[in-house]
């Protein structure tokens, strides 16, 4: 059985910056990646200093290729068990029988993104119907733009998006406006079209508009969503982590939760992690880790100091 320092379990951003931290300190560390990230279907990522415009899969193997660089491993599977060992540490299974031991534990397996169910999204989803404009925004600036409600924070969002062009509609498909939504949406310029979604409208493989309920069609270059995320922490929560009302896990800054010796980073724990977010939230976590691991060392360097051990 392998033994490491550290599992890092997920390969994302989150997770590959923590892998790079950690073997820069000359620990022992395996990546575990299902192969499933969650920007899979963007062409680029953007508003990353200096990978602004890069490809998500080419940031992912740039990253995989300097944590090997440092002597760090990489595996492909999904973890299915995290469970505590022999001696206080965890043993971890992944894939088709294989089986690790790890001092301590780092959870990045992001999350999920939950659309509305209105025909198209999901085909769509990442190209021309796209979720957070800090990201995408600049892409589709001046375009006509849509909204899509139904979802929670939808209106806010809608306000958001109206930073990036004039002519934005907002389409309340199963919404119900609060007069004081009313007011702010009329404000900002922004349209608003009433009743439920039938789906969208592509011609030649791009956004054409939204068809609604009524056979009514508007026509709109891009779409927003606001889906709702749910967490991929089935793993923490078997490991008995403690978590808010909202389902997200408890964790402290840099990423410590209630479990000693478990911790968790990127979109596991926040929701509006970007990718430079999670990267930042990885590195973070990694230096926590590794201090965490010094104090241990410590510890038992002076249990076998003061026993007449060799050192």
């Amino acid at each position: 059985m392998n033994s490491y320092d550290v599992a890092v379990i997920g390969g994302g951003p989150a997770g590959l910056s923590a892998a790079l931290v950690l073997t820069r300190a000359r620990r022992s560390v395996l990546v575990i990646d299902a192969g499933r990230p969650r920007n899979a279907p963007a062409a680029h990522v953007q508003g990353f200093l200096s990978r602004d415009g890069q490809p998500p899969s080419e940031l992912l193997a740039i990253g995989a290729g300097e944590v090997a660089a440092y002597g760090g491993q990489l595996a492909r599977g999904t973890v299915t068990s995290v469970t505590r060992a022999a001696g206080g540490t965890f043993e971890v299974r992944f894939g088709v029988g294989h089986v690790l031991t790890a001092r301590r534990v780092l959870v990045t397996t992001g999350l999920q993104d939950v659309l509305p169910d209105v025909p198209g999204v999901a085909d769509r989803w990442g190209r021309d119907v796209l979720h957070c404009p800090y990201c995408h925004g600049y892409e589709v600036r001046d375009q006509r733009l849509g909204v899509l409600g139904g979802t929670p924070e939808a209106v806010q969002h809608a306000l958001l998006v109206r930073q990036w062009s004039d002519d934005v509609v907002f389409f309340d498909h199963t919404s119900t406006l609060t007069p004081r939504e009313r007011e702010q949406l009329t404000a900002r310029a922004i349209g608003v079209v009433h009743g439920p979604l039938a789906r969208l409208v592509v011609e030649d493989d791009a956004l054409a508009g939204v068809e609604l309920a009524s056979g009514q069609v508007v026509e709109r270059d891009a779409a927003f969503v606001r889906p709702s995320f749910v967490p991929n922490a089935d793993l923490l929560a078997e490991l008995g982590c403690d978590v808010h009302d909202t389902g997200w896990v408890v964790a402290d800054p840099t990423g410590r939760t209630s479990v000693p010796e478990v911790w968790v980073a990127g979109n596991a724990a926040n929701p509006r992690a970007q990718v430079i977010t999670a990267a930042g939230e990885g590195s973070a976590a990694a230096i926590s880790i590794n201090n965490d691991l010094v104090e241990e060392d410590v510890r038992r360097a002076v249990h076998d100091f003061r026993a007449g051990l060799p050192v």
